[in-house]
């Protein structure tokens, strides 16, 4: 296996775009990306997205992506894990790359959700859903996810207060991101005070669907030395599933695939998780990212709440996460959020974070889920 680097980035700000389309989304971010690795084109695009059919009535992405980005004739297709779109196509690219089939892959993540509004949208969500036994019942991913927040809160005796501190971390990060959904901050205290959505989720607890595209060019680490000054090593990548479904699953409070997608991750990049700088990871709910950090190594089961409740996520902290407003702030662009991820994470490792800049960071974990968990998708990326 050849040694992977990115050696390319771009992404658009996360948001409602009304007025653009997911084909002119996704080729302002493929030409961003391009642009900032000093190349045209590529041997082949992947293109993450997750609800391109309910959401904007469109398939074959990567012929149509590859057509109107200007590159017409290369290997393209798209590559589908519901929410965790985005670092399947990473991993496709990765592959790639790394077995020799290609010598430099253009990796896309796209979603144009804002289109479908109210009912349709959860619909179309659902679809992510086991269709006959949560779909057709009622369940939505919200649901699901309050019924993990509230076994989590009961067994550990927990108030719902504990924790707000995820988003406060999530949207002071955000409020310094010009690509971020939301930019406003969060106050102690004003976490629990907020709408219920689908109780304990509540509106200051949930991510937003938004509209986005973000990209990464991959090549040989070989090759990326005379391409541009600071490529980022991709140093491990891998996926592992757990059950569709919460009610198969032996134990609700451990999000499996996540915890051996990270394992296998440490093993193949030669780490243990005190290397780590920063985990950008899946917090589309809070409880996501409480269960995250203890699937990842960074705590003890129970104990990742506390991790937020004491400033160690913060960008001084032990473990900083969400470093640019993570899914909450920044916006969950759902398909292409693994990507925007990547983006994220190579900004912090180029030491081109500004405000929002990890001091002397040297590795980053990024984690993308698809569902709540069913698919877990770990890469590290190194300085």
């Amino acid at each position: 296996m050849r040694e992977v680097a990115i050696v390319g980035i771009g992404q658009t700000p996360v948001g409602e775009h009304w007025d653009t389309s997911l084909r002119m989304l996704a080729a302002e971010a493929v030409r961003a990306a391009l642009q900032d690795a000093g190349v045209k084109t590529a041997d082949a695009l992947y293109v993450g997205c997750g609800f391109s059919a309910p959401f904007s009535s469109q398939l074959h992405l990567g012929a149509l992506v590859a057509d109107f980005a200007g590159l017409r004739g290369i290997e393209a297709y798209s590559v589908e894990a519901a929410d965790a779109s985005g670092g399947a196509a990473l991993r496709t690219g990765f592959l790639a790359v790394a077995s020799g089939a290609v010598e430099t892959a253009l990796v896309l993540g796209v979603e144009k959700a804002t289109d479908t509004v109210g009912s349709a949208r959860i619909q179309a969500r659902n679809t992510s859903l086991d269709a006959d036994f949560e779909a057709a019942h009622g369940a939505t991913q919200s649901a699901l996810a309050a019924l993990l927040m509230r076994r989590y809160m009961h067994e550990y005796g927990l108030e719902l207060s504990a924790f707000e501190g995820f988003s406060i971390n999530a949207h002071a990060n955000g409020s310094r991101n010009p690509n971020a959904m939301f930019r406003n901050l969060i106050k102690p205290g004003s976490f629990a005070r907020a709408p219920m959505v689908a109780d304990p989720i509540n509106l200051f607890d949930g991510a937003p669907d938004a509209d986005g595209a973000a990209a990464v060019v991959l090549t040989t680490v070989e090759r990326a030395a005379d391409m541009v000054p600071q490529p980022v090593r991709l140093t491990a990548s891998a996926v592992a599933t757990d059950s569709l479904t919460l009610h198969d699953r032996p134990d609700l409070l451990i999000l499996r695939a996540a915890q051996q997608s990270a394992a296998r991750a440490y093993a193949q990049a030669g780490i243990e998780p005190n290397a780590v700088s920063l985990f950008e990871l899946h917090d589309e709910y809070t409880i996501l990212a409480a269960l995250s950090l203890e699937a990842a190594g960074f705590a003890e089961r129970g104990q990742g709440w506390k991790l937020a409740q004491d400033g160690a996520i913060g960008l001084q902290g032990s473990i900083p996460i969400s470093t640019f407003g993570g899914l909450k702030a920044r916006g969950n662009p759902i398909g292409a959020t693994g990507i925007y991820q990547a983006v994220e994470a190579c900004l912090q490792l180029r030491g081109q974070a500004g405000d929002n800049q990890v001091s002397g960071a040297r590795t980053a974990l990024i984690q993308n889920l698809g569902g709540l968990g069913a698919t877990a998708i770990t890469h590290i990326l190194q300085a």
